[in-house]
């Protein structure tokens, strides 16, 4: 089983009405489930970090038991929480700490996780989410 996740957070005045932004699809490209949520007035950063961790609760949630035979694939136009969750960049920010640890939880109910970063143009849906829940929050 192979799932992508499609991960996007917005703010408008970082920090401001923040809303984060997931789709998951299987191998297929069908849409497995979505994710669209209203933070209140947040970071982008944090933003950026809970669609992640929403989409991966949710998918783990989803396939219960057989998460564990799952690869997954992150994808997002967010180099800060790529390079973050790759261990590649330090995450300074103490209001990021606690929820990368959480990602980080998560990451072990499946069998492979890898976040890879990708150009805005192939992350519309999950722009459209963020934004979605954005306006709704509004």
């Amino acid at each position: 089983m192979r799932f992508t996740i499609y991960g996007d957070g917005g703010s408008r005045g970082n920090p401001g009405p923040a809303g984060s932004g997931a789709i998951v699809r299987d191998e297929s490209g069908e849409t497995v489930l979505t994710v669209s949520e209203f933070l209140g007035v947040a970071t982008n950063n944090v933003a950026e970090y809970t669609a992640i961790l929403r989409a991966l609760e949710r998918l783990s949630d989803h396939l219960g038991k057989n998460a564990k035979e799952a690869d997954i694939r992150v994808c997002m136009d967010s180099m800060l929480v790529v390079k973050q969750m790759r261990s590649e960049w330090k995450l300074k920010h103490p209001g990021l700490k606690p929820l990368a640890a959480r990602v980080g939880e998560l990451v072990t109910h499946f069998n492979t996780v890898s976040f890879e970063h990708v150009y805005r143009d192939f992350n519309k849906d999950a722009d459209r989410l963020a934004n979605e829940a954005m306006d709704r929050g509004a």
